[in-house]
């Protein structure tokens, strides 16, 4: 599809996907109408701001839970297309404001979909799902074994383990508000498509991540305090639970998808949007002090005699069926030959003579944890998509990013 001339309308536009996306939509030449809430002080969003692309987009006042804003949002950008990302995205609020998660992620959707169908216009919508729509996704038996200890019930109980990859037709076990809200905006989308016909099209995106992302999020969370420690701020790093596998993907490489989907994708349908890789915390943490120029030679906990040689070391055999590139303490993790607890208090990461201590935070660990998330992206690779970016160029972008001590915090 070429998308010069186009009219899309991005709601979320300020965001940190959505501002990547107008970015490359501009420069393809699209017109580019993004849902913005009215601020106070009139400033230019700051995601839009920092891409300096403020002058391509026209801005529409409105949100979410004001269905005659939308309405008056889509008389003005009369849009070939609509990307829905605007939500309540970071997991831990939702469980500290599960109301307005539900209202902006559940209800905001319903009323998107419903000024569409009331004002009788014909755009493809693409939204936004999220990877932890799947949730509690079972590893191994042992882990099923554990969750049901812990648990009591597992609904819909798995017709076969490992579940890993996860296709689209894996069972949706949500771990959060957030998740439950965007599972809700997901079966709208769709039953829109069944009962009016809209050409509703739904991408679950596993973590995306780069430049810019939003300092709570985990991967900002790691490369930021790298920078601090790397330039001499902090003597430490902080984190929760770093045995958590995630599916990252860098930024455009998701951004891609969402036109590829909107572009070649069937309306009513579901694609995962993924790596087909799967990679740690705390390899996510190694890496980047790796790429901040402190190699890894060995890992201990600072409790309780754990330690790993070489933890970096690359390995691209098979798990789970599937050969990716990843490293020695992930294939551990992933084989359940070490795994890190709250009572190992942390890890050391050994430098040469240099000693950095990991240390694990109790009150950054969810109250009900996803352990992985590793995507099966086959349906949209035979629509064409490929990922080019690796786990280290996304951890590269963002060590750039708080390269200028200003965008640390």
């Amino acid at each position: 599809m070429s998308w010069k001339d186009r009219s899309v309308l991005i709601t979320g536009i300020s965001g940190f996907a959505g501002s990547y996306l107008a970015r490359y939509l501009i420069d393809e030449g699209a017109h580019i109408y993004g849902l913005v809430r009215r601020r106070a002080d009139g400033a230019i969003p700051q995601n839009i701001a920092w891409k300096k692309i403020e002058n391509g987009i026209t801005f529409l006042e409105g949100n979410l839970e004001d269905i005659s804003g939308l309405a008056t949002a889509l008389d003005t950008a009369q849009p070939d297309t609509i990307f829905h990302l605007a939500a309540q995205s970071f997991v831990p609020r939702s469980f500290s404001h599960p109301i307005e998660t539900a209202q902006m992620n559940s209800i905001g959707t319903n009323n998107l979909l419903e000024a569409v169908r009331r004002k009788d216009c014909d755009p493809t919508i693409v939204f936004a799902g999220s990877s932890e729509e799947y949730g509690l996704v079972f590893s191994s038996e042992e882990q099923y074994e554990r969750a049901k200890a812990k648990y009591g019930t597992i609904y819909p109980e798995p017709v076969s383990i490992p579940e890993v990859p996860i296709r689209e037709t894996n069972p949706l076990r949500p771990m959060s508000p957030y998740a439950v809200s965007k599972v809700c905006g997901d079966h709208l989308m769709r039953n829109y498509f069944y009962t009016y016909g809209t050409k509703a099209i739904v991408s679950r995106a596993f973590n995306h991540e780069g430049a810019g992302r939003g300092s709570m999020f985990v991967t900002s969370v790691a490369t930021n305090q790298v920078a601090k420690y790397a330039a001499g701020d902090i003597d430490h790093i902080t984190i929760g639970n770093v045995n958590a596998f995630r599916d990252w993907s860098h930024v455009m490489d998701t951004i891609h998808g969402y036109c590829l989907i909107a572009d070649a994708g069937h309306p009513g349908d579901v694609y995962n949007q993924g790596s087909m890789r799967t990679t740690s915390v705390l390899s996510y943490i190694l890496l980047s002090l790796e790429n901040a120029g402190m190699p890894v030679d060995r890992i201990e906990s600072i409790k309780n005699d754990k330690a790993v040689e070489a933890p970096t070391e690359k390995d691209t055999s098979a798990v789970f069926g599937v050969p990716f590139e990843k490293t020695k303490v992930d294939r551990m993790l992933l084989e359940g030959a070490i795994e890190f607890a709250a009572n190992d208090q942390g890890i050391i990461a050994r430098s040469g003579d240099k000693k950095i201590p990991i240390l694990f935070d109790p009150e950054r660990f969810r109250p009900a944890e996803v352990p992985i998330l590793f995507a099966d992206t086959t349906k949209i690779r035979r629509l064409g998509f490929s990922s080019t970016y690796s786990v280290e160029d996304i951890i590269r972008d963002q060590l750039n990013f708080y390269m200028d001590e200003k965008k640390r915090v």
